[in-house]
């Protein structure tokens, strides 16, 4: 798959799928540096998602400071060709028009994705 590098930073598409929608998610950073991938809940605010008494608050710290973000299972995502189905995935509120937030260790690491700088190109290897 290739990746977009724009605004110094590396960026990919996600699919989405959220009670039988789907919603192309662009523009996340590929991010080594994060734990855990992170979405803009405005990014799919259209599809119906929102907090509810049954996601978990979570707390995240970085260069910001801390920030809160909530937990909620999606039916799947899709990057490239790989799909996992019933995940769990934090949404916040994130506060930049073109980004959509971060593509974390915890899906780039269970896809088994190489990312390839020259080509700039993320490809699985499992």
């Amino acid at each position: 798959m290739k990746i977009k590098y724009k605004h110094g930073l590396l960026l990919v598409d996600m699919t989405l799928m959220y009670n039988g929608k789907n919603k192309v998610i662009e523009n996340l950073v590929v991010d080594t540096g994060a734990a855990r991938t992170l979405i803009s809940q405005n990014a799919v605010d259209d599809i119906g998602m929102q907090v509810d008494s049954h996601d978990k608050i979570v707390t995240y710290y970085g260069i910001g400071g801390k920030e809160y973000a909530f937990r909620k299972n999606v039916d799947s995502i899709q990057i490239s060709d790989y799909t996992i189905e019933n995940i769990e995935i934090d949404f916040n509120d994130f506060g930049y028009e073109d980004i959509n937030e971060l593509l974390g260790l915890d899906l780039l690491m269970h896809a088994g994705f190489t990312i390839d700088l020259l080509q700039l190109e993320m490809n699985r290897t499992g």
